[in-house]
């Protein structure tokens, strides 16, 4: 493979632009769902039980979350072989069958028990995508970023799901608007589906002019299938780390996102407008904060922010969402929701960048793929049907922040055991390319 030549500023800029405008597809349609959950639950999963019958769709969201290490390892393996921009490329056309799948499948009066199980696959399929979208735009980004600016670069991976949380939630306000509450449940919900399929052929022909990186390119050879797999099963320590680190990510994320259409709704008997507003006021919170605080873990490391707002986060998610409870507003919603915003944000924009540095080199996207997916699998994807499970078993509307709480602990135990990660690449057999394995708590298993 010819390596190609060093990249401009504005070069670099466009880079980011490609990379991560496939991304923001994959959130788009993951938010899309969360929101119209109430919707797709009457459509899809009727039942004379309304709980049951929005616990079968919030089960369906997360089932397609459990496809996701399956993705991570298949296509993973593909993009650690192949290269960055032939995998992404990929990854899209999957994510986009899977969308056009849910949007046309005709509802549960129509032809009975076949459409939940469409439905169903079409959530697999994108889960199945899902599982390395994010890991081959994390990848891609700290190969092309400079040493010392990975942080920043890295975080317009999280930034850029921002942008279809704020397109989600503002499509939704709109259709309520223009809607009467019968047109959305008969076929308004599905408007935002299509608007996501109409994008496709402009993202595909977007992410087909991407560069593979330079770091990709110069290596003279690449591993085969059967050696990426065994060197995850050598370095399946790395990974349970990295499991623990993203789940306060995956479980604050979709606390403050996807459910909070749900939420606000079924439990704060708030207008699903005034949700979906909350929801898009916290994708702009969460954009602004996650390049700066990316760009101040290129400064400070990595490891003092992860301390610190797991920190702030286990004394203040409970108190916050108790609070929001005892008077529910659209302002105090939104105050809670901007509060939890930032706790996220912050963390995460130091996590994400920490999850792709410690992951040896040759198994750099399989492994952060894996390891964000089984997370995403095990408790992110689950966190509206938990959180709903929770409210319903314990009669406290504010449990969801002992879920976030519970997340934030695990996020800071594994901020302790990986250690500090900054300007750093793990080689291929685990140890860093620049320090000792033990300054920066790595361990090949």
């Amino acid at each position: 493979m010819t390596p190609p030549a060093p990249r401009s500023r504005t070069a670099r800029w466009k880079a980011v632009l490609q990379v991560t405008s496939g991304n923001l597809l994959e959130m788009y349609d993951f938010m899309v769902y969360g929101y119209y959950a109430t919707a797709i639950s009457r459509a899809f999963f009727p039942s004379k039980n309304a709980y049951a019958s929005l616990m079968l769709t919030l089960v369906t969201f997360g089932a397609g979350f459990l496809m996701r290490p399956l993705g991570a390892l298949i296509l993973g393996a593909y993009i650690d072989h192949h290269g960055r921009r032939k995998g992404l490329v990929v990854t899209l056309g999957l994510m986009a069958l899977g969308s056009l799948l849910i949007a046309c499948v005709p509802s549960y009066a129509t032809i009975g028990l076949l459409a939940p199980l469409l439905v169903l696959a079409g959530r697999l399929l994108q889960g199945f995508s899902a599982g390395v979208e994010l890991g081959g735009v994390s990848i891609y980004l700290a190969e092309l970023a400079p040493p010392e600016r990975r942080g920043f670069f890295v975080a317009w991976q999280s930034a850029s799901q921002q942008i279809a949380v704020i397109c989600a939630s503002a499509i939704g306000v709109a259709l309520h608007t223009w809607l009467s509450p019968d047109d959305m449940d008969s076929f308004g919900w599905r408007i935002p589906f299509f608007v996501g399929c109409a994008i496709v052929p402009a993202l595909f022909l977007i992410r087909r002019s991407l560069q593979e990186t330079e770091e990709f390119a110069v290596r003279k050879q690449h591993p085969s299938m059967s050696e990426i797999f065994n060197s995850l099963l050598v370095h399946w320590g790395i990974i349970a780390k990295g499991v623990m680190l993203i789940v306060m990510s995956n479980v604050s994320f979709y606390l403050i996102t996807a459910y909070t259409a749900t939420y606000g709704k079924q439990q704060l008997n708030l207008e699903e407008s005034s949700s979906l507003l909350v929801a898009a006021c916290v994708g702009l919170s969460n954009f602004f904060w996650l390049p700066v605080i990316g760009a101040l873990s290129d400064r400070t490391g990595r490891k003092p922010l992860l301390i610190c707002f797991t920190a702030l986060t286990i004394v203040s998610a409970y108190p916050a969402m108790h609070w929001l409870t005892l008077a529910p507003s659209f302002g105090r919603l939104l105050t809670v929701n901007l509060w939890l915003s930032f706790l996220y944000a912050s963390y995460n924009g130091a996590a994400v960048i920490t999850l792709a540095e410690v992951m040896p080199r040759d198994v750099r996207t399989t492994g952060f793929s894996l390891a964000y997916s089984l997370s995403a699998a095990i408790f992110g994807g689950f966190t509206p049907a938990i959180c709903t499970f929770l409210v319903k078993t314990t009669g406290n509307k504010a449990a969801p922040g002992l879920w976030m709480t519970f997340a934030a602990c695990s996020g800071l135990v594994a901020a302790m055991l990986l250690g500090e990660s900054r300007g750093r690449f793990v080689s291929s057999s685990g140890v860093s390319e620049t320090t000792s394995p033990g300054e920066i708590g790595l361990t090949p298993g």
